[in-house]
C-alpha cells in the first residue's frame, strides 16, 4: 500500500497542529442537534478526506495526535438524535481510530441506507487494517492469534450470519463480498475457512434468508485469486443452484459461466439452469423443433413452468433475465462450448409468436403462455434485443428465413408499440449486416434483397405515422441503412422503385423538432450517395427544385429548436469532409456562409460543430497533417515561411480567424477549448516556432488586441473587419494559448481542498470561528 506523500489522489493526509485543535471542536458541533450543518460541499469533501485517510492507513497517526477524541465521538454517538449525513459522517471519522467497533453493531441497523452501508463499508476497511503485519503473511485459522478489533468485526459477523432477521444476514453476506472482492491477501483464506460454514448453513433454511446477497458473496469468493482453488466452493455454488429458484438462480448460473477456472460438470449444470425458460417455451409450442443441446439435460424444468404460468409480471421478470443473460453470454470467448446457437434462435422467435398471437400452443402450458405473454412488450424488447444479438452467427438459411418473417411481422403489425418497432429496426439492421454476399459479388443476398422488396412499402408507412417516435425511429433506420449500402445497386433499385426519399425529405417540416433532426441527417445521407430527390421549392410548387443545400441552411437560420441546427452542423461538417459536390463548387463561399450563420446561434454545440468545420476547412487549406488528429502531441509539419501569407489567404477570406478569436472567449467553456486547441494546432501547423518570433508586427495589430480584450471582458459587438495574415500571427503570438488552455481545463469548482481550510468552513458556518478567522470559498 502506497504512503500518504506517494497517493496522487490525497493532497494531504499528515493533520498538522492547527487541524488537531479543530477538530473536537467540529465533533462537538457536528454532534449536537441545535448546530444545523447545511452546507453540504464542505462536509462532503471533508467526508471524503477522512475515508482518505482511513483507506491509506493512516488512523493510528491521527489517534496518536487525538487521543481525547475517541471518549468525545463515542460518548456524543446517539443516532436517533442526528441526521443520517451527520452521523454517517462520525461514523466515518470514528472508523479512523478503529479502537470500539461495536459501535457498528448498532450503526449497521440504523434505518437509512445511507449510515448502513457507511458501517458496512468502515467494518472492512477496519478490518482489512487491522490484519496488517505478522498476521497477513502467515494467517491463523483461529481467531484468538488475530488482533482484537479484527476478533470483535468477525464475531459481529459470525452473529449476524445466524441471526434470524434477514435484514441482518444481508449485512453481514454484504460486507463479506466487500472483504473478499477488495482484498485478496492470504488472511482471506483464513476468514472464509471460519465463515464458510456459516454461509453454507443458510442454504438448509427455507426460505433462503437474503438469496441475492448470498448469490453475489459466493461469487466474488469464486473470483477471488485466493479462494478459487478451494474445492469445497464448487460444491457449494453446485448446492446452491440446485436450492435457489429460477429467478435467484438466474444471476448466479450467469456468474458462474463467466468464471475462467470453473469446473465443467458445474459450468453444464449453469448452463442448463439458465436454459431453462427458453426449454418450457420450445415445448410449449406446435411449431418448435424439439431440438438437442436446450431441451436435453434441462432438469428440473416443472419449477420454471410453474414460475413462467405464476403470474404475468413472473414470467416476463424471469424471461427478461433469461435472454438478458444470455444476451450478454452470446459474444464472450470463454461461453458454454458448444454453444446451442440453433435451439436459442428458435425459441427467442418462438418467444416473439406467443407475444404478437401467432404461436399454436402444444399444451395447456402453451395455451397458458399465450395468454400471459400477448403483448407483453418487456418481452418483446427483450426478445428483440436477444435476436439482434444472435445475428452474430446466423446459422442455416431456414433459420434466417424464419427471423426475417418475424421480423416484418413486427415491423408491419399496428399493434408494436413505438419501441417494439424501434427495438425491431435495430434487431432488423443487425441482421441485414450479417448476411452473407454472393460469391464474386458485393451486392445483397437473395434472402436479403427479398426482405428489401417487402420492408421498403412498410417503412413508407411508418415514415407517415401520426406518433413522432415511429417517424423517427423510421428515419434513424433508413439512415444506418443508407450508410451501410448506399453504394449497392440493389439497395438503391429497391429505394427508387419506392416513396421512400421523398417522404423522409418530406419530414425536414416536421412539427417535432427531433423528427426534424433525424430528417435532416437522412437527407445528408441520401445527397451524399446520389440518392436525395430535392422537395419542390415554395416559390415554385410545381415545377423548379431548391438545393438541399439552401434547404439546410435555411433550416441552420430560422429552426427555433437547437436539434435539427445541430444536425445540419453535423451534415455540412461531413460534406466538407468529403468534397460533397454542393460544397466542392464554391467552398469559400459554403464555409463563409455557414460560419457567419453559426456565429450567431444561440446554442452553444452548434458553434462547437461550427469549430469542427472550420478546422476541417483549415486543415484541408494548409494541407493534410502528419499525424491522423489535429490535436496530437507531435507537432505537425509546418508551412513554409514564404507560402504562409498566401496559405492563410483562404482563412482570411471566409473570416474564419475572427469567428475562432470570438469563440475563444465564449461564455460556454467547451467551445473556448475547442477554439483554444483549433488556434493551437494553427500555430504550430502555420509556422515553426523561429519564425513566429521574428515575426513582425502589423497596421492592424493595435485595433485587433483593442477588439480582444473587449470580448475578453464581455463586449461582444464590435467585429474585428478583414484581417490580414500577418496580424493573424501576431495575435496567435501576443496571446497565451497554453496558459489559457489550462485555465480552462479546470473544473469550475475548482477550490482550495485543504482539511483546515474546511474545517475552518464548517465552524465558522456555525459561528465558532470569527468572520476573519474563515477561510471560506
Amino acid at each position: 500500500m502506497p504512503s500518504p506523500d506517494q497517493n496522487p489522489r490525497i493532497p494531504c493526509l499528515a493533520m498538522d497542529p492547527e487541524c488537531s485543535q479543530q477538530l473536537p471542536a467540529l465533533c462537538a458541533v457536528l454532534t449536537d442537534p441545535r448546530q444545523p450543518v447545511t452546507d453540504d460541499t464542505c462536509l462532503e469533501k471533508l467526508l471524503d478526506w477522512f475515508k482518505s485517510i482511513t483507506e491509506a492507513g493512516s488512523s493510528l497517526l491521527l489517534l496518536q495526535e487525538n487521543p481525547c477524541l475517541v471518549e468525545l465521538l463515542f460518548h456524543v454517538l446517539k443516532p436517533q438524535n442526528l441526521s443520517s449525513r451527520v452521523l454517517s459522517f462520525l461514523l466515518r471519522l470514528a472508523g479512523v481510530f478503529a479502537s470500539q467497533e461495536n459501535c457498528f453493531q448498532y450503526l449497521q441497523g440504523d434505518s437509512s441506507l445511507f449510515v448502513a452501508s457507511a458501517a458496512g463499508q468502515l467494518l472492512v476497511h477496519i478490518l482489512g487494517l487491522s490484519m496488517q503485519g505478522p498476521s497477513e503473511k502467515h494467517p491463523s485459522p483461529q481467531a484468538c492469534d488475530w488482533p482484537a478489533s479484527a476478533q470483535k468485526i468477525v464475531g459481529h459477523i459470525e452473529e449476524s450470519l445466524c441471526a434470524t432477521a434477514t435484514p441482518q444476514v444481508t449485512q453481514a453476506l454484504n460486507a463479506l463480498t466487500t472483504t473478499f472482492g477488495h482484498c485478496h491477501s492470504p488472511w482471506t483464506q483464513a476468514l472464509w475457512v471460519r465463515l464458510s460454514p456459516h454461509v453454507a448453513s443458510l442454504l438448509e433454511k427455507d426460505p433462503i434468508p437474503a438469496a441475492h446477497s448470498l448469490v453475489d458473496l459466493l461469487l466474488s469468493v469464486a473470483r477471488s485469486p485466493v479462494l478459487s482453488s478451494d474445492c469445497g466452493l464448487w460444491e457449494t455454488l453446485a448446492q446452491t443452484l440446485s436450492r435457489l429458484n429460477p429467478a435467484q438462480a438466474g444471476p448466479l448460473a450467469m456468474g458462474i459461466l463467466t468464471l475462467q477456472d470453473c469446473p465443467q460438470a458445474l459450468r453444464a449444470q449453469a448452463l442448463g439452469i439458465l436454459l431453462q425458460p427458453l426449454a418450457c417455451v420450445l415445448k410449449a409450442a406446435v411449431q418448435a423443433p424439439r431440438s438437442p443441446g436446450l431441451l436435453d439435460g434441462t432438469e428440473g424444468d416443472s419449477v420454471a413452468v410453474d414460475t413462467l404460468l405464476s403470474s404475468r409480471s413472473a414470467c416476463a421478470g424471469l424471461l427478461c433475465r433469461t435472454l438478458a443473460h444470455l444476451e450478454l453470454l452470446q459474444p464472450l470467448l470463454q461461453r458454454p462450448a458448444p454453444w446451442p446457437q440453433a435451439p436459442m434462435l428458435w425459441a427467442v422467435v418462438t418467444i416473439l409468436r406467443f407475444c404478437n398471437g401467432s404461436a399454436s400452443p402444444a399444451s395447456d402450458v402453451g395455451g397458458h403462455l399465450c395468454a400471459i405473454l400477448a403483448g407483453c412488450v418487456r418481452v418483446q424488447q427483450a426478445a428483440l434485443d436477444f435476436l439482434g444479438t444472435l445475428s452474430q452467427e446466423p446459422g442455416p438459411q431456414e433459420l434466417v428465413t424464419l427471423v426475417f418473417a418475424i421480423l416484418l411481422e413486427y415491423l408491419t403489425s399496428p399493434d408494436s408499440s413505438p419501441t417494439v418497432l424501434k427495438k425491431a429496426f435495430q434487431a432488423s439492421l443487425k441482421w441485414f449486416l450479417s448476411s452473407p454476399t454472393t460469391p464474386g459479388c458485393c451486392d445483397l443476398d437473395p434472402c436479403t434483397q427479398l426482405f428489401l422488396g417487402d420492408l421498403f412499402p412498410v417503412l413508407q408507412k411508418r415514415l407517415c405515422s401520426p406518433c413522432w417516435e415511429v417517424r423517427d425511429s423510421s428515419l434513424e433506420f433508413l439512415t444506418q441503412m443508407v450508410q451501410h449500402w448506399g453504394g449497392q445497386a440493389g439497395f438503391r433499385l429497391a429505394l427508387h422503385t419506392s416513396e421512400v426519399p421523398e417522404l423522409a425529405v418530406q419530414l425536414l417540416r416536421d412539427p417535432e423538432s427531433y423528427v426534424r433532426a433525424s430528417a435532416v441527417t437522412t437527407a445528408g445521407q441520401l445527397s451524399s450517395w446520389g440518392l436525395y430527390a430535392a422537395p419542390p421549392s415554395p416559390e415554385h410548387p410545381g415545377g423548379q427544385q431548391d438545393s438541399l443545400l439552401t434547404e439546410l441552411l435555411h433550416i441552420l437560420t430560422t429552426d427555433s429548436e437547437g436539434f435539427p441546427r445541430r444536425a445540419v452542423m453535423q451534415v455540412f461538417t461531413e460534406w466538407l469532409r468529403d468534397s460533397h459536390v454542393d460544397v466542392a463548387k464554391d467552398t469559400e463561399r459554403f464555409v463563409a456562409r455557414v460560419l457567419q450563420v453559426a456565429s450567431r446561434d444561440l446554442d452553444w454545440e452548434v458553434r462547437a460543430q461550427a469549430l469542427e468545420l472550420a478546422l476541417v476547412f483549415l486543415a484541408q487549406t494548409l494541407g493534410p497533417p502528419s499525424s491522423c488528429c489535429p490535436y496530437a502531441v507531435a507537432t505537425p509539419e509546418a508551412v513554409p515561411p514564404g507560402l504562409l501569407p498566401e496559405a492563410l489567404q483562404p482563412l482570411c477570406r471566409v473570416r474564419l480567424f475572427e469567428f475562432v478569436f470570438r469563440a475563444l472567449f465564449d461564455c460556454d467553456r467547451p467551445v473556448a477549448q475547442k477554439s483554444c486547441d483549433l488556434l493551437l494546432f494553427l500555430r504550430a501547423r502555420a509556422t515553426p516556432c523561429s519564425s513566429l518570433q521574428e515575426a513582425g508586427g502589423s497596421p492592424d495589430m493595435a485595433s485587433v488586441q483593442a477588439a480582444l480584450q473587449r470580448w475578453q471582458a464581455g463586449e461582444q459587438g464590435q467585429p474585428l473587419g478583414n484581417l490580414e495574415p500577418q496580424a493573424v500571427m501576431a495575435v496567435l503570438r501576443s496571446v497565451d494559448l497554453e496558459g489559457l488552455r489550462g485555465a480552462l481545463a479546470e473544473s469550475s469548482d475548482h477550490v482550495e481542498k485543504s482539511p483546515q481550510s474546511l474545517l475552518q468552513d464548517l465552524l465558522a458556518m456555525v459561528g465558532v470561528l470569527g468572520k476573519n478567522e474563515a477561510d471560506c470559498y
